[in-house]
């Protein structure tokens, strides 16, 4: 089980900013030793997993099989897919859901009306918690103590020169979000982009995943923002928690 654990973490250290990596740089980011590593990494390639052209190693479209099954079997996205499309036709803007895994927020539905960001977001897509208006809202649902070691896992980039990147301050949103029951982020996650979450709960009051939508700037400021797209986003948060057990 120790050697599953650390094909589990060598896999985990390819994201969209590491693609492509040497086996010097997957010891780096996993912590394991570079013999560790390495014999990992031709593991991964031997069952098809990773791909290696002699120096660098890329993940291949195998390892979706493990996430898309997570998802296959997760009865939210299903849920809570009807909604968001019916609230992205009506208001022509982006929707998501997503929940909290560790310091990200993992998307896990989503019906896009137009590209809003740089990247594609897609259900398995992954953000940081700390700059994105579902993962405040989800770490609002944490005890404090919680949510601020969550913040503390690893250091906050500055993704923008709005970007709030003290763990005090984002904390400080963090306990605007739980008041209010929403959370706006301002460009914090990319220049042009501001966003609204609401927390989806369950039956029993419990907070189980994050709903928003995605706007461009030009959609109005934040206070505009929450005047024009709050109400909606409650009406599905209301019509969600009937159905979540």
């Amino acid at each position: 089980m120790g050697g599953l654990a650390k094909g589990l973490s060598v896999i985990e250290t390819f994201t969209a900013e590491r693609p492509r990596q040497s086996i010097a740089e997957v010891s780096a980011a996993s912590g394991l030793d570079r013999a560790t590593a390495r014999r990992c990494l031709l593991t991964l390639a031997h069952l098809g997993y990773a791909d290696y052209d002699g120096k660098f190693f890329t993940l291949t479209p195998r390892v979706l099989r493990l996430g898309t099954a997570c998802l296959a079997a997760m009865p939210l996205p299903q849920m809570v897919q009807p909604w968001l499309d019916r609230l992205s036709e009506d208001l022509g803007e982006s929707s998501s859901v997503s929940i909290l895994d560790a310091d990200e927020i993992v998307y896990v539905a989503r019906a896009a009306q137009r590209r809003v960001m740089s990247i594609a977001l897609m259900p398995g897509s992954r953000l940081p918690a700390y700059c994105t208006s579902m993962g405040r809202v989800l770490l609002a649902a944490l005890p404090e103590a919680e949510a601020m070691r969550r913040l503390r896992l690893n250091p906050l980039a500055a993704r923008t020169p709005l970007t709030l990147t003290d763990p005090d301050a984002v904390m400080g949103a963090v306990r605007r979000a739980r008041e209010r029951g929403h959370a706006v982020i301002d460009q914090e996650v990319e220049l042009g982009l501001r966003s609204i979450a609401v927390p989806l709960l369950n039956a029993r009051g419990v907070t189980v995943a994050a709903l928003n939508l995605g706007l461009p700037t030009h959609a109005g400021d934040a206070e505009a923002l929450v005047a024009r797209y709050l109400p909606p986003l409650e009406r599905v948060q209301g019509e969600i928690r009937k159905i979540l057990r």
